[in-house]
């Protein structure tokens, strides 16, 4: 059931069983996102973060009545006139889902331009369709991205590839993102829902406790915030937590483990 009431059109959050799925909501003008939705967003990503069920995050569009699939058309940008808007607010986003404690998986179902191509890369994986396409149109609008942006664009597509991406606003095809490692899985419509399933599936099956202090980890290592004596405490804690326990039993008898987050 949906967590927060929801406007027409605006991001549409649904939980069930550990797994919390946010929806753009916006098909007939191509999911863009408003200065609205990003305040709803916020409210859904918070929601979420308090919510300790809930253990993976799918984000995902509805695409329902488009020619072509279209996943986001980016930020409206009729919103930099608005006070307190513009790029500097939109920023928040991104860096706000990046830092959520469940997983997070973008399902990218459609196509992908400007801003949201950020929100795409703060996922902590994703998986996307065949024949969408990519686009970072940042410097033909006459743009300098945003800080942090830049660094997602960099540590994820590494320097020639954000390089290809802002230097010369080109899109990039599926497979081009494939081949650079962006998706975990790149597949055809008939395909989707099982692949999406099996990858949520498979995150559920891990140790929470584990899943979540090693990501905390991974990005800090990754935004050069690297902290030995932090990472080995959270080895510590883990390594002396119910659910190691509990994973070498279920390895010596040979079962599944039953974990509990602590």
């Amino acid at each position: 059931m949906p967590l927060l009431p929801a406007q027409p059109s605006a991001p549409a959050l649904h939980i069930e069983g550990g797994v919390a799925t946010l929806t753009l909501n916006r098909p007939a003008q191509r999911n863009r996102l408003e200065n609205g939705d990003l305040k709803t967003l916020l409210a859904h990503f918070e929601a979420v973060n308090q919510n300790p069920d809930v253990r993976v995050l799918v984000l995902t569009a509805n695409t329902e009545g488009q020619p072509k699939p279209v996943f986001c058309a980016g930020y409206d940008i009729s919103g930099f006139n608005e006070p307190g808007h513009g790029s500097t607010f939109f920023e928040e986003i991104p860096d706000a889902l990046a830092k959520l404690r469940p997983v997070t998986i973008c399902a990218l179902n459609g196509s992908v331009y400007g801003g949201a191509t950020d929100v795409v890369l703060a996922c902590d994986l994703r998986i996307g369709l065949q024949g969408i396409e990519w686009r970072m149109p940042a410097t033909a609008l006459g743009l300098h991205y945003y800080p942090s942006g830049l660094q997602r664009y960099v540590s994820r597509f590494g320097v020639a590839g954000a390089k290809r991406a802002f230097l010369t606003a080109r899109p990039f095809s599926a497979e081009q993102l494939n081949a650079m490692g962006l998706f975990e899985a790149l597949v055809a419509d008939a395909d989707w829902a099982a692949t999406l399933q099996m990858l949520v599936s498979d995150i559920l099956a891990l140790a929470p406790l584990a899943v979540q202090e090693t990501k905390k980890s991974i990005n800090e290592i990754a935004a050069g915030q690297m902290d030995t004596e932090r990472l080995r405490a959270r080895e510590h804690m883990t390594s002396d937590s119910v659910d190691f326990a509990e994973g070498r039993a279920a390895f010596a008898e040979r079962r599944k483990p039953v974990f509990v987050g602590r």
